[in-house]
């Protein structure tokens, strides 16, 4: 039962940040969904459904690895007891802000908005200030040597 709240409650902030904030956006700013009456259009929607449907795969992934080898949640409170450093980790500092933002840009192209846009660079650049003065430290401190060796194969980038 405590594994389902946790993973409920995962899922939840992960909607919250995903769908919930980007359809205010989109109902504040009056953007409708593109309609395929271009080639542009058609090139928008597709790459911009294939991103969403990348980014969700990748926000499922990085969850269920948060739980079953993490041991605990995005959420601060439930913070991972074990670093994962298996699968997409072994290639990418963090698949799941990573899942997030190709998500969000996904749903940037199908709605041709400004404002998601917008969105998605204030999450990147959040993201990477949080990743380098609390996050990193923060691992240091929690798993030591191995997470120093991380920071030294990634050099301060999104990608290996």
């Amino acid at each position: 039962m405590k594994l389902f709240l946790k993973a409920l409650f995962t899922v939840i902030f992960a909607i919250t940040v995903t769908v919930v904030v980007s359809l205010l956006i989109v109902i504040i700013s009056n953007n409708h969904l593109l309609a395929f009456n271009s080639v542009l259009s058609g090139v928008m929607l597709t790459l911009g459904a294939l991103l969403i449907i990348l980014g969700l795969g990748l926000i499922i992934y990085t969850n269920k690895s948060f739980l079953k080898i993490g041991k605990g949640t995005l959420v601060p409170l439930d913070l991972p007891k074990n670093l994962i450093i298996a699968g997409v980790y072994r290639y990418v500092r963090n698949p799941m802000i990573i899942g997030a933002l190709t998500l969000i840009f996904g749903e940037a192209l199908i709605f041709a908005s400004i404002g998601l846009f917008v969105l998605f660079l204030m999450i990147f650049t959040v993201n990477h200030i949080y990743f380098v003065y609390s996050e990193e430290p923060g691992l240091t401190k929690r798993f030591g040597k191995v997470t120093l060796s991380i920071k030294i194969m990634f050099q301060d980038g999104y990608l290996a």
